[in-house]
């Protein structure tokens, strides 16, 4: 049954449609392509500097025809009311709404529109298939976080069903859990492994202390796809060993979707179908192949929301064996985050703080950034800059859900300045422990 199809069209998106117009872009030769990228970087400018108030405002002296006279936007520009960054024409029932993860420490609400969020999905079937992996039919195995608010947490149980998937814990990295975890798959046909790095390297570990391999466990499985933070070799090397399957690197936003994908050859390949993707330095010059420098993206189909030039905040280098069919990522930094060490003897991943922070993320924009330090096993300071103090209430609340999210009775610091400590790359990691 195709399950994952049927639900994206009764919530109105379009993925038939999308995937049709993948297939026209994926067979246009070079020449083709060429052109295709240009006309719609221009067209997707000039349709935003027309409908876009926030836009028209932000980029009132940009040039279409003129790539670098357009600006480069930051998340903190983006961090203002919803409403007053929309495109004439969208509102809550013909778009598509969501945050992002707040994995940068500058968290946002946006949206894109339906079509833009179908051929979102219409890319990831493609770049699954090249695994033999079905989103319609292949059963998952999650490693994600998930709300533990009622609302929040049966919503996502819900989306789990019809995306044929089943969700272990991230909060809980403790020796039980991942005991658990084995009794799971060796019970479940499960297609493949989709999650964060650092908790499916953590799983790996102990299955390595136990002289496990997965796939004896679980023959079905095909792969593991890790998003969301950087895998490094060593620890790749140690899925593949544990696992006995292919390890597939992703790299993706929310706000943008899907950003490169590995191929069978191990190549991470840009997607360049909805995407263009560039590499600048800190004076917004563009690089070559070859080059590290900032990893700036235009999303050319969102007409509900500006993403044009957008810097996410990430550094990358573009290999110098890209080409206009096939763009590849050579390297990625940063996106890594440090395992939560908490006194009960429980690790949790660093993203847990993302579920966390979203007690403090608020479409008034209130929160810019934030960062939290584990100081010591049972203290946590969140340093964060807003235009007004967190009150009693706010801070309780996210005192509540670090409670709830890790464990009770641990010590909270709230410290509220004016700037944030950045990397010498400009990257704000959200999480820092100093265990």
């Amino acid at each position: 049954m195709n399950l994952f199809n049927l639900s994206l069209k009764f919530n109105g998106f379009p993925i038939t449609k999308a995937k049709k117009h993948l297939k026209t872009i994926q067979n246009k030769n070079d020449d083709e392509l060429k052109d295709y990228i240009k006309s719609k970087k221009q067209d997707i400018v000039a349709y935003h500097l027309k409908h876009n108030s926030f836009y028209k405002s932000f980029a009132k002296n940009t040039n279409p025809l003129e790539w670098e006279t357009i600006p480069v936007m930051t998340k903190s520009d983006l961090q203002q009311p919803l409403v007053n960054r929309l495109s004439d024409g969208f509102h809550s029932k013909n778009i598509h709404l969501n945050k992002t993860s707040g994995s940068s420490g500058t968290p946002f609400i946006f949206a894109k529109d339906k079509f833009s969020h179908a051929l979102t999905w219409a890319i990831f079937f493609d770049r699954y298939n090249w695994f033999n992996l079905n989103l319609n039919r292949a059963k998952q195995a999650r490693f994600y976080g998930i709300p533990l608010d009622k609302k929040g947490y049966y919503k996502e149980r819900f989306k789990d069903r019809l995306g044929n998937r089943f969700r272990f814990s991230v909060f809980d990295l403790s020796d039980i859990q991942f005991e658990k975890n084995i009794e799971k798959f060796t019970n479940t046909s499960f297609d493949y492994i989709n999650g964060y790095a650092s908790v499916i390297v953590q799983f790996a570990k102990y299955l390595k202390q136990k002289n496990s391999i997965l796939n004896s466990i679980c023959p079905s499985l095909k792969a593991c796809i890790v998003t969301s933070e950087m895998l490094f070799e060593e620890d790749k090397t140690l899925l593949e060993t544990q696992f006995g399957i292919p390890v597939i690197n992703e790299y993706g936003a929310a706000e943008l979707g899907l950003i490169a994908f590995q191929n069978l050859k191990n190549e991470w390949v840009i997607n360049s179908e909805d995407l263009f993707v560039e590499i600048l330095d800190e004076q917004n010059n563009i690089l070559p192949y070859g080059k590290e420098g900032r990893i700036v993206i235009t999303s050319l189909y969102n007409k509900a929301h500006s993403f044009i030039r957008y810097d996410l905040g990430d550094i990358g280098i573009l290999s110098k064996k890209s080409t206009i069919q096939k763009p590849i990522l050579e390297k990625l930094i940063g996106r890594t985050n440090d395992i939560v060490l908490l006194p009960s003897g429980k690790k949790s991943a660093g993203l847990t703080f993302y579920y966390v922070t979203k007690t403090v993320i608020e479409d008034s924009g209130n929160v810019k950034e934030f960062v939290i330090q584990q100081l010591k096993s049972d203290t946590f300071k969140i340093i964060y800059i807003s235009e007004t103090e967190l009150s009693e209430n706010e801070k309780n609340n996210v005192q509540i859900a670090i409670s709830k999210y890790l464990e009770p009775n641990l010590n909270v610091i709230f410290e509220r300045q004016e700037k944030l400590d950045r990397s010498n790359r400009g990257k704000l990691k959200q999480f820092k422990s100093y265990l």
